[in-house]
């Protein structure tokens, strides 16, 4: 196994302000959890990618009901610093909810020979989920870290994961609490390898 973990939006404007309060208080709950994942993968080699909401002024999501925020090269489309991000760790911006959708991730996880992408962050419903699939999408396997991803509210939240834990698609997709992943990166060895 040759993970990567990518951690979606744990952004200043998704955390810090009153922007989000309803994810904000799920978001920083699980930081620890999170900061866990991301010390385990830096000590096994693994590379840890900050997936972050990158927007532009009059981004076409913002003509619904979502408010501006996390705009490019604003203090608020920073990582949160309670996450201690790296020089090491990858930054990539993105404009929509999937972090494979119109970057160059799935470029840079084969330069550096991942196959599993394990996904961490908010929200569970909208970027960790896409986010996931779109990993299979790409034929890596794919891990929602299920104490480690958060949406606004608690059952939102398993609601989405409940759809996933007995999936016809395991091992490829796994839902696993983050334990479970240290467990498993210890090891070296992923289900169905």
């Amino acid at each position: 196994m040759k993970p990567a973990l990518v951690v979606v939006d744990m952004l200043v404007d998704n955390l810090k302000t009153h922007r989000h309060t309803a994810v904000a208080a799920e978001g920083m709950a699980i930081v620890p959890a999170v900061r866990r994942a991301a010390e385990a993968c830096r000590a096994a080699g693994a590379p840890v990618v900050f997936a972050n909401d990158s927007f532009l002024p009059g981004d076409f999501l913002f003509g619904g009901r979502m408010q501006p925020h996390a705009l490019r090269g604003t203090p608020g489309a920073e990582v949160i610093p309670e996450l201690d991000p790296r020089p090491s760790d990858i930054r990539l911006p993105k404009r929509r909810f999937s972090a494979f959708y119109k970057t160059d991730l799935d470029q840079t996880l084969r330069l550096l020979g991942v196959d599993t992408v394990v996904v961490a962050g908010i929200t569970t419903p909208y970027c960790v989920l896409t986010t996931a699939l779109d990993a299979l999408a790409h034929d890596f396997r794919a891990v929602i870290l299920e104490d480690a991803s958060a949406a606004h509210k608690r059952e939102v939240h398993e609601a989405c994961l409940s759809l996933y834990r007995n999936s016809p698609l395991w091992p490829l997709f796994r839902v696993e609490t983050v334990d479970t992943f240290v467990e498993t990166l210890a090891a070296g060895a992923w289900p169905g390898h």
